[in-house]
């Protein structure tokens, strides 16, 4: 029986008239002018809303090569719903306004099999809009191109078990057929997201907040996610997404193919210049095969 995951943020964190949603991402696309590349396996791309990191998201989706793909594993953080694991979606479909992408049951079944996930009520899923702001561009690069969706809300995970369910997704690495979108925003910055950690040495507070951040990327296109670990330990930089991406870097070091993260894209939502100021960072990344 058909379950339908609604776009629930459409109309407001990005348009639900379909003909001006497409028009978007394509204009985002065409100014990223990125070559696609089968090599090509994964994503890291931020999840605000479209008028403030649309732009940037199509850094990372503009890389797709969607003629070998045909199914995509969404890894998102979760906002308002607290799991110290990682749930599965319980629905069969997930509704864009540009067309629609249907559910891997197979694979969650097999999922769901390792008894080391929760199910995710239908409620949660369409509260989240971590993994929606995903599905338009997805929908949009794989257009023609028919692709199963298996989205994973990664709760608050501790480090062992972001290992544990890295080396249970290794072997979905390998297949060539399988693509990643991982989603995280970067630092949100002032006194509304209780973080404002400045170094002065940077100049201007925007400034030390790229510092801060291009540190936490460099990290990761290390790969080494016990680095990464020790990073949000010593500076705690808010970055959302801090599970699906620890979770990321284990697979990547628990499967056979050589695969490597890089930034392509960095931006924030506004330049933080007084304490009075707030502001959210976005960084795209594509994760390659290396030969």
């Amino acid at each position: 029986m058909e379950k339908i995951r609604r776009a629930s943020h459409a109309g407001s964190w990005y348009t639900d008239n379909s003909k001006r949603l497409a028009e978007e991402l394509d204009g985002w696309l065409r100014e990223a002018g990125l070559p696609k590349s089968p090599e090509v396996r994964g994503v890291i791309a931020p999840h605000a809303g479209y008028s403030y990191s649309g732009r940037a998201a199509a850094y990372a989706f503009g890389n797709i090569d969607p003629t070998n793909i045909s199914r995509v594993f969404l890894l998102g953080p979760s906002h308002h719903y607290y799991t110290p694991k990682c749930a599965l979606s319980t629905a069969t479909v997930y509704k864009t306004p540009i067309g629609d992408l249907p559910v891997d049951l197979q694979v969650i079944e097999e999922l769901k099999a390792t008894g080391k996930f929760e199910l995710m009520d239908i409620r949660v899923d369409e509260a989240e809009h971590s993994m929606e702001m995903h599905l338009p561009y997805l929908a949009k690069v794989f257009e023609g191109h028919p692709i199963k969706i298996v989205p994973i809300l990664v709760g608050a995970v501790n480090a062992e078990n972001e290992a544990m369910y890295g080396r249970l997704f290794a072997k979905y690495v390998d297949d060539p057929s399988n693509f990643f979108s991982v989603s995280s925003d970067f630092c949100h910055w002032g006194s509304r997201f209780n973080y404002m950690h400045y170094d002065k040495k940077h100049g201007a507070i925007h400034k030390s907040i790229e510092a801060l951040d291009k540190m936490g990327m460099d990290i990761i296109e290390t790969g080494d996610p016990d680095a990464f670990k020790k990073y949000l330990l010593e500076y705690d930089n808010t970055i959302c997404g801090r599970h699906p991406i620890s979770v990321f870097l284990h697979m990547l070091g628990n499967c056979s193919t050589k695969i490597k993260i890089k930034f392509l894209r960095y931006e924030q939502s506004s330049q933080c210049k007084t304490k009075r100021d707030s502001s959210v960072s976005y960084a795209s990344a594509a994760a390659k095969v290396d030969a």
